[in-house]
């Protein structure tokens, strides 16, 4: 592993991590008041699937691949309809309330249903990365796969601290913007997928 290594699997790593980053805006602006270790958590959550996806992609590789190859038709319509399901919640959720302004407040904080929805919706992508690591053996697999997850990580937590700051400015608006980014990240992979 040399140099090249490290910055050709980093910026593989951007590259992966944009929808997550984008996810975790909408996240940010939805939840502004969260906390840093919830922030935390969010983000360990998108960089944790991005590690394993790559993984489970090299994985398939070398047992499976032609069910792997049969699925690889459907990701993109998983990843739509997943993050279609939660963003047009979020856009419901916030037209409904800026609709209502006297009514209870809605609880806008993160279910960890959502966040699982969200984290394998915006890394299966991901998994077809184990076919270009496929001649790694599993440690540099692995070691290839955390770097993907650390600049995950690490993006998905800018993007909170962002988002948070969006979402105190444009409180009334959070949800119906942060529902209408997911709902155009779905669309995004889907459309990326048919091509």
């Amino acid at each position: 592993m040399d140099v090249s290594f490290f910055l050709q699997n980093a910026l593989l790593g951007v590259g992966l991590a944009m929808d997550a980053f984008s996810v975790s805006l909408a996240n940010g602006l939805r939840e502004p008041q969260m906390g840093r270790g919830r922030m935390a958590k969010i983000a360990g959550v998108y960089g944790g699937f991005q590690y394993l996806m790559p993984m489970l992609g090299w994985v398939c590789v070398h047992t499976v691949v032609n069910l792997f190859s049969s699925l690889e038709k459907i990701i993109p319509w998983i990843a739509f309809a997943l993050l279609g399901w939660i963003g047009g919640k979020m856009l419901w959720e916030g037209l409904r309330e800026h609709s209502d302004p006297d009514g209870a407040p809605t609880d806008r904080s993160l279910t960890p249903r959502d966040l699982l929805m969200q984290g394998i919706a915006t890394s299966i992508d991901a998994l077809s990365v184990g076919f270009t690591i496929e001649q790694y053996n599993f440690a540099t697999a692995n070691v290839a796969s955390l770097l993907i997850g650390g600049v995950t990580f690490a993006l998905c937590m800018a993007a909170l601290v962002i988002g948070k700051r969006l979402g105190t400015k444009l409180s009334n608006y959070a949800s119906i913007l942060g529902g209408i980014i997911l709902i155009g990240i779905g669309f995004k992979i889907f459309l990326g997928g048919l091509g």
